[in-house]
C-alpha cells in the first residue's frame, strides 16, 4: 500500500503561567518528536493514558493547533508548508470526527445545515447536488431522511455521533482523524459506530488517525497501533502483534490494565506504581523509569529512541521485554 501520510518528529510545547505576579512561566512538552505514517486503506491507532498527547497530534494533523516543528506530509504534500487557500482545499481531503457527539454539533442548527455548510462554503455543486449530497450521506450512516429537518437535542448520543460522521464523510474525504469517537457512548453504541466506521472504510477506501484510550476498540478496528507515554511514542506496530507481546513495559502495563470484554477470560487487571511525572517537569532519561521495574543507570540518564523491533515493530526501551514476558 502506497503512503497517504507521513509525520516527522512532530513537537508541540504549551506555555502557561508568567502572569502579572510573576509567577514563572511553565512549558507543557505535550508532543515530542512523534513519527508515523499510515498507508492509504490503513487504521493506525494512538493510544495512551489521558493526557499522553494524542488528541494534541490529532490536532496538529489537521492545524486546528499549529506544531512547533516536524513535518507533517499529506499525499506527497508538507501541510506546515501550505498557505491559507491550499490548506482550505486539503481540509476537504481530511477531516475530523470528534469525542463529544453533544458539544459537536450546533445546537441551533438542523441536521440538513448542518451538513450542507461545508459543501456550500467549499462550494461544492448547486443546490439540487448539495441536497443530493447530503441526503445520499445521511442514507449511508444509517439515518432516516426524515432526520434532516431536525435538531441536535432530538437525537441520541449514538445517532448524534453518526451526524457528525457525516459531516465529517459529505465532503468526501481520504483520511478521517477520529478522536476518541466512542468513548463517550454506551458500550452497546459503540459496537454500532465502529461497525458502520469499519464498512464505510471499506466501501469508501478511508484511511484513519484513531485516536483512544480503550484497546479493545483499538484491536477491533486498527491495523496498526503506536503507544504514547507524556507526549512520546514508545512503541509502534501492528496491532495485534504489539497487543499480544508488548515490548515496552508501559505497553504491557496498559494492555494488562485493560479488561477483556470475554465472560470466559479469567480478569487479572494490573496497575501502573507511582506517579505519572508532570509533562512540565519531565524526569530525565526515559521518561517512564521512576515507574518503570526494569529501569537502570542508562534509562535515568539519556532517552531511549525508537529502534526496529522485528516483524515490523519499533520499540523505546534499552530493556525491552521478550515476547514471552509481554505475553
Amino acid at each position: 500500500m502506497s503512503e497517504l501520510l507521513r509525520v516527522d518528529n512532530l513537537v508541540k510545547h504549551f506555555t502557561s503561567g508568567g502572569g502579572r505576579l510573576g509567577a514563572p512561566k511553565k512549558v507543557v512538552r505535550a508532543v515530542n518528536e512523534v513519527s508515523f505514517s499510515v498507508p492509504r486503506g490503513s487504521s493506525l491507532g494512538l493510544v495512551g493514558e489521558s493526557g499522553c498527547g494524542k488528541s494534541t497530534v490529532a490536532r496538529t494533523l489537521l492545524r486546528l493547533i499549529e506544531p512547533d516543528s516536524g513535518s507533517i506530509v499529506f499525499d506527497g504534500i508538507d501541510l506546515r508548508r501550505a498557505g491559507g487557500a491550499q490548506m482550505r482545499a486539503l481540509r476537504q481531503r481530511i477531516q475530523i470526527v470528534f469525542q463529544d457527539p453533544y458539544a459537536s454539533l450546533n445546537p441551533r442548527r438542523t441536521v440538513r445545515e448542518t451538513l450542507e455548510e461545508p459543501l456550500r462554503v467549499h462550494r461544492r455543486g448547486n443546490a439540487r447536488a448539495i441536497a443530493e449530497k447530503v441526503a445520499k450521506t445521511l442514507l449511508d450512516v444509517g439515518l432516516p431522511l426524515d432526520a434532516l429537518d431536525r435538531y441536535p437535542h432530538e437525537f441520541s448520543g449514538g445517532q448524534r455521533q453518526r451526524i457528525g460522521i457525516a459531516r465529517a464523510l459529505v465532503l468526501d474525504p481520504e483520511l478521517i482523524i477520529a478522536d476518541e469517537p466512542v468513548s463517550a457512548l454506551d458500550v452497546s453504541v459503540q459496537a454500532q459506530i465502529l461497525q458502520l466506521l469499519a464498512k464505510l472504510r471499506k466501501e469508501r477506501g478511508l484511511s484513519f488517525v484513531f485516536v483512544s484510550h480503550d484497546l479493545g476498540v483499538v484491536r477491533q478496528f486498527c491495523d496498526t497501533v503506536s503507544v504514547m507515554y507524556l507526549g512520546r511514542i514508545v512503541e509502534s506496530g501492528p496491532t495485534r502483534t504489539l497487543l499480544d507481546a508488548p515490548a515496552h513495559p508501559y505497553s504491557r502495563v496498559l494492555r494488562d490494565s485493560s479488561p477483556v470484554p470475554d465472560p470466559g477470560e479469567r480478569l487479572v487487571l494490573s496497575k501502573i506504581e507511582g506517579e505519572i511525572p508532570s509533562p512540565t517537569r519531565l524526569p530525565a532519561g526515559c521518561a517512564f523509569h521512576p515507574r518503570c521495574p526494569r529501569a537502570a543507570g542508562p534509562c535515568r540518564e539519556q532517552t531511549p529512541n525508537l529502534g526496529a523491533l522485528a516483524s515490523q515493530r519499533q520499540v523505546a526501551c534499552y530493556f525491552p521485554l521478550k515476547a514471552r514476558e509481554g505475553a
